[in-house]
């Protein structure tokens, strides 16, 4: 297994170890000694999955008083997976981290606690997993616009389709300092 920093250096890009042959493949998924080893020393507490149709996209959603680090990977289908560093007065702040999470490869992407986080769907349909630090709580959800220009995710696709509620979240720019977690220099939430 290799981990891998992204430009935002909390965020994290996972390659399992991949044994396959003409039966099929193994991996393992989850660690916990390994994966501290390569610097994600984190405890889950929930796992959740979903599934989703080609075109639809979910967030940017987080937790502010509970909020969730998310281990995501895809086990069919493919997904254009975001970060976005909402932690106020983090040098990140307002920057975001994207890439395509697929059951081919079988890559990880670790979200931190503290970053907004949201995916589309690329293929036909996706089944999306994800293991979290803290529980869903859902009086404590909240959301960024998933398309504020001033943020500029380059969702890959067209005619996107959004939730009700997604749509309605506001810009970054338009949030309350009080709704946004706060940056600590350790990158711990």
């Amino acid at each position: 297994m290799r981990i891998r920093r992204t430009p935002i250096p909390e965020v994290l890009i996972i390659e399992p170890d991949l044994f396959g042959d003409e039966r099929g493949f193994f991996m393992e998924t989850w660690h916990a000694e390994k994966y501290a080893e390569q610097g994600l020393d984190v405890q889950f507490v929930q796992d959740n999955q979903s599934r989703s149709r080609r075109g639809v996209l979910r967030g940017l959603h987080y937790q502010l008083n509970q909020p969730q680090g998310k281990l995501v990977r895809v086990t069919a289908g493919r997904v254009f997976d975001v970060a976005v560093d909402i932690r106020r007065d983090s040098p990140t702040f307002g920057r975001w981290v994207g890439m395509e999470l697929n059951d081919e490869d079988h890559r990880q992407f670790y979200v931190p606690p503290g970053f907004a986080h949201g995916f589309s769907v690329l293929s036909d349909s996706a089944d999306f997993l994800y293991k979290c630090t803290d529980f869903y709580t859902p009086e404590d959800e909240h959301g960024i616009l998933w398309n504020d220009p001033d943020i500029g995710i380059q969702w890959p696709g067209s005619d996107f389709l959004v939730s009700d509620k997604d749509s309605k979240n506001p810009l970054l720019k338009n949030m309350d300092e009080a709704d946004l977690p706060r940056y600590e220099a350790t990158g711990r939430n």
